[in-house]
């Protein structure tokens, strides 16, 4: 058999998950856009899986997918129009799935692709697979059927990051890090601006031994505020994320947009503590407020720093079983899970 994914920016965890399919596939084909300057991965690519660029012409891609000759189609959203060109060739012959996170809203935009779904999505897809409920809940809108719907589309590389968790879990123990961590991309959806401001004022107010460490790059690097307690180490591989991870204690993602945010699974398998903004996707199934963390209110730099201030006056070992409790939320979706929903759409 063989499988072709027509995907928009290629990710590690989405590789980890490939690499669970293992030899139920003899080759794995992903069409994938050009690799985002603000998330240069290296990544470790599976013997049978193939990477073309999608840098070619409608008709080159129509000519792969012929030659390649898949038993199934995977589709990430609907915003390439070759890659909707190409499913459609496929329609009613092999399961073709469409694949996206968006949360229903209830925009002008959704309503009106809700109603032209029939003649441009549900005519060509035979399955749906969602990240979480308000996806789903968007997949019903556009008219697919309860047994046309998955969910659990993003898993984090969960061996990995639990793996590092159980490195570290004894150290920590002993003498949990006072540290607030982000990993993201430095944008201003992201809620970046708000964190730092939130940290700075909650350092003036009630001074304390926390400090705040941020992961990535993006368009808003150079305007990255500074700070005593505030540090910034770029972007950086997952391989290299260990020295990180094992220093620091508390994540938080104080997005002002989330879709989903896999980061949230990573350092759950890593058993840290979460604070997390409404707006955060995966908070679903990963943070159970005041079990393993907080949430906050999402533009709001006062709600932010009540939060941070909560995690700053609990005990180590609060924190401690907040991290345990977060571990057992992350075991909820893994790349094992992941390949046996693919296998059961074939």
């Amino acid at each position: 058999m063989k499988i072709l994914i027509l995907y928009t920016e290629l990710s590690d965890y989405f590789l980890a998950c490939l690499k669970e399919l293992g030899n139920k596939f003899d080759e794995i084909h992903i069409v994938h856009w050009p690799t985002n300057k603000e998330a240069p991965f290296d990544f470790n690519i599976p013997n049978n899986v193939l990477l073309h660029i999608n840098n070619q012409s409608l008709s080159k891609l129509k000519d792969l997918a012929s030659l390649v000759d898949p038993s199934i189609i995977l589709c990430s959203g609907w915003v390439d129009n070759k890659y909707l060109k190409i499913v459609k060739k496929f329609r009613k012959k092999i399961p073709t799935v469409l694949l996206f996170d968006n949360q229903w809203k209830g925009s002008p935009k959704q309503i009106l692709g809700s109603i032209l779904s029939p003649f441009f999505l549900k005519n060509i897809f035979s399955n749906v697979w969602v990240t979480g409920k308000s996806a789903k809940y968007f997949a019903e809108k556009l008219g697919f059927l309860e047994n046309q719907i998955l969910t659990g589309l993003y898993s984090a590389d969960t061996l990995r990051f639990s793996n590092y968790g159980k490195q570290f879990k004894k150290e920590k123990q002993t003498n949990f890090p006072k540290v607030f961590l982000y990993v993201g991309r430095y944008v201003n959806h992201k809620g970046i601006f708000d964190l730092w401001n939130a940290f700075i004022e909650l350092q003036n107010e009630e001074p304390n031994d926390w400090e705040l460490w941020c992961l990535g790059t993006g368009d808003e690097y150079e305007n990255r505020v500074l700070h005593p307690k505030i540090k910034h180490f770029g972007f950086i591989q997952p391989n290299n994320m260990f020295k990180y991870l094992s220093k620091s204690g508390v994540y938080i993602l104080p997005s002002i947009i989330e879709p989903w945010g896999v980061s949230v699974h990573e350092m759950a398998a890593s058993s840290y503590p979460l604070l997390l903004s409404d707006k955060v996707g995966s908070s679903e199934l990963f943070l159970q407020n005041s079990k393993n963390g907080y949430f906050f209110s999402s533009g709001n730099v006062k709600s932010l720093k009540g939060s941070m201030n909560k995690i700053i006056n609990l005990k180590d070992s609060e924190l401690i079983a907040m991290g345990n409790r977060s571990f057992e939320l992350s075991l909820s979706i893994t790349p094992k899970l992941w390949a046996e929903k693919l296998m059961s759409l074939i």
